[in-house]
């Protein structure tokens, strides 16, 4: 009786050739399930978030857009609110501003209309009226801010002069104010109307 010689075994991991067997894993191992050396499939623990993992964060990241939404419409409310408030207190000043201005002018019109119902008297008595009700309004006028300016000999100041005639005076350094033809009120920043003056000049 012949004995045939035994096949010695492949090396683990070597593809078997046609006509030899090669050994399968188990059914229901790890190697069975498709888990080689890299480790455990995607449907272990640690792989990519399943369909109810990614639903819980698209519905975190619309409440906080939801949130950022409402807190921008308030700020946007409150903005709004601010403004018309400042603009009726504004228009509360501007008119508190003018009925103080107009508070101050109605003595200077109470003396100019006393001036008036005595026409008949005396015309240096009525000259007398006149300038002292004009020197009451320029007195009200300083009150609110605006101080006469009518001096002469002093330099030409762009700021608050307005040159409106030049004289010839050898005896004055150009440009200086020899005369002032209507008198400015207010101070530089703060000026109601410029002082019209005539200027000196020389050949």
């Amino acid at each position: 009786m012949s004995t045939q010689p035994q096949q010695p075994e492949p090396p683990e991991g070597a593809v078997a050739e046609p006509g030899q067997e090669q050994d399968l894993p188990a059914p229901g191992t790890a190697e069975a399930r498709g888990a080689g050396p890299e480790g455990p499939g995607p449907d272990a623990a640690g792989g990519p978030a399943g369909p109810g993992e990614e639903a819980d964060e698209k519905a975190e990241h619309a409440a906080a857009l939801a949130e950022l939404e409402d807190r921008w419409r308030r700020a946007l409310a409150d903005l709004e609110n601010l403004r018309k408030r400042h603009a009726r207190e504004l228009e509360r000043e501007r008119a508190a501003e003018r009925a103080r201005t107009a508070a101050a002018l109605l003595p200077v019109i109470d003396n100019l209309e006393l001036a008036l119902s005595h026409a008949g008297a005396d015309p240096g008595s009525i000259v007398a009226g006149v300038r002292a009700v004009r020197d009451q309004a320029v007195d009200t006028l300083a009150r609110l801010g605006y101080a006469r300016q009518d001096e002469t000999g002093v330099p030409f100041d762009p700021a608050r002069h307005e040159v409106v005639g030049v004289v010839e005076d050898p005896d004055v350094a150009p440009g200086t104010v020899v005369q002032v033809l209507r008198p400015g009120y207010g101070e530089t920043g703060n000026q109601l109307r410029p002082v019209a003056v005539a200027v000196a000049k020389r050949e």
